[in-house]
């Protein structure tokens, strides 16, 4: 396997039955805990557990990804990367008819991101389409959480978060995580979305999808990105 124009330093592999284990979770959410309070919260008794997990993460010689289908034959692809120097986690949308992927959020020590809004996330989620790692919409949401910031979200998002802690972590209090992850929103922390010429874009000093970074996708890449992810005039 391999995504176009992403530079991997190993093989791709996919590996859907790393979205079984409860570790797995709590290393993949670990950012969203940066406050020390939820940190605890998200951790709890599993801190050990959980960082004996992520050195094995560290020892693998590969990369596992993961793939959320959407409409249109776009897929959005995650890419653990495990090597200790290079640590972290890559969102890449692409199609087939692309000749590479685009970057949309990088959690890492040099994150980029927000690259998703709620409205964004939750259709990714709940779209139902075959041919992805897992059909289950709690995975799907938590897989794409560190991705998401958005200042409004609506009510019903904390719970729809606890619900899908609840199904797949061994967190004690997944309602109070919810509430912790929904107020801090990862490193990239929540960003204002809005149309300008019919693509939305984010309002975010860290983000590939906000056109005043110079870092910023250009202007037919955030054209294309907003359509695959739903948004239409």
């Amino acid at each position: 396997m391999e995504i176009p124009g992403y530079d991997a330093y190993g093989p791709l592999t996919h590996d859907p039955a790393l979205l079984g284990s409860p570790m797995f979770w709590l290393g993949h959410l670990a950012s969203l805990g940066q406050r020390e309070a939820t940190a605890e919260l998200l951790f709890g008794a599993d801190f050990e557990a959980a960082a004996e997990f992520e050195q094995q993460m560290a020892e693998r010689a590969d990369l596992p990804f993961f793939t959320v289908p959407l409409a249109g034959g776009h897929r959005l692809h995650v890419v653990r990367r495990t090597n200790p120097d290079d640590y972290g986690t890559d969102y890449l949308l692409h199609h087939p008819a692309w000749d590479r992927a685009a970057l949309i959020a990088a959690d890492d020590g040099h994150f980029t991101g927000p690259g998703l809004s709620w409205p964004e996330l939750v259709a990714a989620a709940d779209s139902g389409l075959p041919g992805g790692s897992t059909a289950d919409p709690h995975a799907r949401l938590l897989l794409l959480l560190p991705a998401m910031g958005d200042v409004d979200l609506p009510a019903g998002a904390v719970e729809r978060l606890a619900a899908a802690l609840g199904a797949l972590t061994t967190v004690e209090d997944p309602h109070g995580v919810a509430v912790a992850f929904a107020e801090d929103q990862g490193p990239a922390g929540p960003a204002r979305w809005h149309e300008r010429d019919g693509v939305l874009v984010a309002e975010g000093a860290y983000s590939h999808r906000d056109p005043s970074n110079a870092f910023a996708l250009p202007a037919p890449e955030l054209a294309r990105v907003s359509a695959a992810l739903g948004h239409r005039r």
